[in-house]
């Protein structure tokens, strides 16, 4: 159910508020190029700050708009277990077909900690899950043998994996499983995690080249990876530079300049300076995305 291209999306703002029309356009762009999952209100649809109102509103025109044709995996994720429940249930009702549930951020829980998390918000709803392990934004990183404990529950059903760890893919796949699904959430390594055993991703650079994504995907699921690789080539570039300054700012710009969403971005984030713009649009250029 959750594999192939999926797009961890932007939150589209305007004047500080959801631009609902925005969002909804963007979804059928995404679906009429191919993407095969939509995920937001992830750390690419700032998340952080948005009100659990706004998180709710998000999913329903993310659900709405979809109407059926993609699952819809709704980022629920808190450092708060109790939280963390809330928001699942707040998901589960706005009708998300599943949850994207990050490991819990600052509070460095132990492997004990981290499987309790996981455990309750699991109990708590009846959508399957992803486990967001992202230690390089979390600081924690979630073990092998934790990941694989935590297959054997019922709901969680995969992983959303950006360690850029290779080895951590095959290693997951022993462990967990044929039927546990191994997301990569690093586009720069995304086709040599498919080469490892992975499923698909979760990706930013699917918000701005949803078809070539997509393509990569079909690709690497008919085995034909030499051709993943060939069609990620002309997205290198734009895989670092939607990075040069802090996401989603990069790519917002960058569909700013698809006509698809205003550049607003809520603090700490900030608008993208010049040269991550020149970047930007130097990569969308040579991954033939803009007429010059």
């Amino acid at each position: 159910m959750f594999t192939g291209s999926l797009t961890a999306l932007i939150t589209p703002f305007k004047n500080n508020a959801v631009d609902e029309a925005a969002l909804q356009d963007l979804v059928q762009w995404q679906l009429d190029e191919g993407t095969d999952g939509l995920v937001p209100c992830g750390t690419t649809g700032e998340s952080p700050t948005l009100s659990a109102d706004e998180q709710r509103r998000v999913i329903e025109l993310t659900v709405e708009a979809a109407a059926g044709r993609a699952p819809v995996i709704a980022g629920a994720g808190s450092n708060d277990t109790s939280k963390g429940i809330a928001l699942s249930r707040q998901a589960e009702a706005a009708g998300a077909d599943g949850l994207l549930i990050v490991t819990p951020y600052y509070n460095k829980p132990n492997q004990e900690g981290l499987y309790r998390h996981f455990e309750a918000i699991h109990d708590a709803v009846s959508l399957p899950i992803l486990i967001y392990n992202i230690p390089g934004r979390s600081v924690i990183d979630m073990s092998v043998k934790t990941m694989s404990a935590l297959s054997r529950l019922e709901r969680i059903v995969g992983v959303k994996d950006a360690t850029g760890d290779m080895a951590r893919a095959r290693d997951q796949r022993e462990a967990c499983g044929e039927d546990f699904t191994l997301l990569s959430g690093d586009d720069s390594t995304a086709v040599e995690f498919a080469a490892n055993g992975g499923d698909g991703a979760i990706s930013v650079t699917s918000n701005v080249a949803p078809g070539l994504c997509a393509q990569i995907w079909d690709a690497a699921a008919a085995g034909e990876l030499d051709e993943a690789r060939s069609i990620d080539s002309g997205l290198a570039e734009l895989h670092k530079a939607l990075f040069l300054d802090p996401s989603p700012g990069p790519a917002k710009y960058a569909l700013s300049l698809l006509g698809l969403s205003g550049v607003d971005v809520r603090l700490p984030i900030t608008e993208p300076g010049e040269a991550a713009k020149d970047a930007v649009r130097a990569a969308m250029n040579r991954a033939g995305l803009l007429d010059g």
